[in-house]
């Protein structure tokens, strides 16, 4: 398995280009599955999890092609199509759940895997079930997989208010592209408003779906009876680019990040601001940039995390990173998933000073922390230990980074490109 080595120390100067947004670019490839027609994805990021759905659209008998550099990628779902994800392909990704609806609103039928587990803690599918289900899918969970049809004498799903008991990202996105070829109308309340959640909207609305209110708590589609092909642009990873400043933040410096949206990420930009960075954010006929600074020490800020537009989960283990080597005291509140301190003990070998009880864990900062091997446990955690290695004396070792090669398009060649001393080896 790969490594990273990094040498601690070095301010971090120059520009990065954030990549498209893994949790965008998933759904979207899975809408491709609502119509015959080429569709075709900018700004696809170079992913593990990209690789594993193409390869699951691919067993399906979805036609795949890459192209060009610009990130794009075309699919065409034309039949024959086999509506089926196995757990072979499932078990590595949870998102594969994503196949439903798009498989039964099209084909009338479907079998899908139950996601294996996750490092982070359990992430249901029923709301998924229920919502459907709502929308007049018969579904029954049988040896491992959820097997979902039509009633006998429907051609389509039907419209239906539906109320998930939480927020849920994926869940929204299912019922999204369920309801776009459903018969009727679809409420969705207590709907997700990440950006990801507009960003398929608007592909969508590109291939013909009727879509209000995405943005908000309370979506409203009108179905249609078929979709057609589209172009779309997979909007930047808000989570890459707060990594980035997480890191610029910690190690000090002076990083631009082109194609970052700060409205996509104002919860920790004001934290970032509180703790002493200095922070500007525009657009210019490139796109749109933030553009950080960091001198000094920075103060610990505090936080809790939830759902969009507050503080995401998936920054919390990264400013964890930069709270340790801040100024003062931290109470970080953990809200989302119940084992998502599981960095804790590896940022420990690098001597950090972190209590946990339950939700909550107390960050004391220190001056500096020492180089030490440590072993990657998730995705961000990941990411959380290549900012601490990017600031402790000496060199830290960061094992099994295939976590990372899950959400980071070439992390460690965009950190070197902005003045880190990193490398990969086996």
């Amino acid at each position: 398995m790969d490594k990273l080595r990094i040498t601690g120390g070095r301010t971090l100067k120059g520009e990065v280009t954030i990549s498209g947004a893994k949790n965008a670019a998933l759904p979207e490839m899975c809408a491709a599955l609502l119509t015959d027609e080429p569709v075709r994805l900018l700004n696809v990021p170079r992913l593990h999890d990209v690789a594993t759905m193409r390869r699951l659209l691919n067993n399906m008998g979805v036609k795949t092609e890459t192209h060009g550099e610009r990130g794009g990628m075309s699919f065409q779902a034309a039949d024959p199509i086999q509506p089926e994800a196995p757990y072979e392909l499932v078990k590595t990704m949870r998102a594969s759940v994503l196949a439903l609806g798009p498989l039964l609103a099209r084909f009338g039928h479907a079998k899908v895997s139950l996601p294996g587990g996750c490092a982070i803690g359990s992430r249901p599918v029923d709301q998924h079930i229920k919502g459907l289900q709502a929308m007049g899918a018969e579904i029954v969970v049988e040896h491992g997989y959820m097997v979902a049809r039509l009633p006998q004498g429907r051609s389509r799903l039907h419209g239906a208010r539906i109320a998930t008991d939480m927020v849920t990202v994926t869940g929204t996105e299912n019922f999204l592209m369920a309801a776009a070829l459903a018969e009727g109308e679809t409420l969705l309340e207590n709907a997700a408003q990440e950006p990801e959640i507009p960003d398929l909207c608007e592909m969508l609305i590109a291939m013909g779906a009727k879509i209000e209110g995405h943005g908000t708590s309370r979506i409203h589609i009108q179905g249609v009876e078929r979709l057609h092909g589209c172009t779309h642009q997979v909007v930047a990873d808000r989570i890459e680019a707060g990594t980035f400043l997480c890191a610029v933040a910690a190690t000090g410096g002076d990083v631009v990040l082109r194609h970052a949206n700060a409205h996509h990420l104002d919860a920790v930009i004001d934290k970032l601001l509180e703790a002493g960075a200095e922070i500007e954010a525009g657009a210019e006929a490139a796109g749109a940039f933030i553009r950080i600074r960091s001198t000094g020490r920075l103060k610990a800020q505090s936080f809790r995390t939830t759902e969009y537009p507050g503080f995401p989960t998936d920054m919390q283990a990264q400013f964890m990173a930069l709270n340790c080597i801040a100024e003062g005291t931290a109470k970080v509140t953990e809200t989302i998933f119940e084992n998502r301190f599981m960095h804790v003990n590896e940022l420990v070998r690098l001597g950090a000073r972190i209590q946990t009880d339950g939700k909550v864990a107390v960050v004391e900062g220190i001056d500096r922390l020492s180089g030490a091997t440590v072993m990657a446990t998730d995705l961000r955690a990941s990411a959380s230990l290549v900012i601490a290695g990017l600031v402790a004396e000496g060199q830290t070792v960061v094992d099994r980074i295939y976590h990372l090669d899950r959400g980071y398009d070439q992390m460690e060649e965009k950190l070197r490109g902005i003045g880190a001393d990193i490398v990969r080896f086996k």
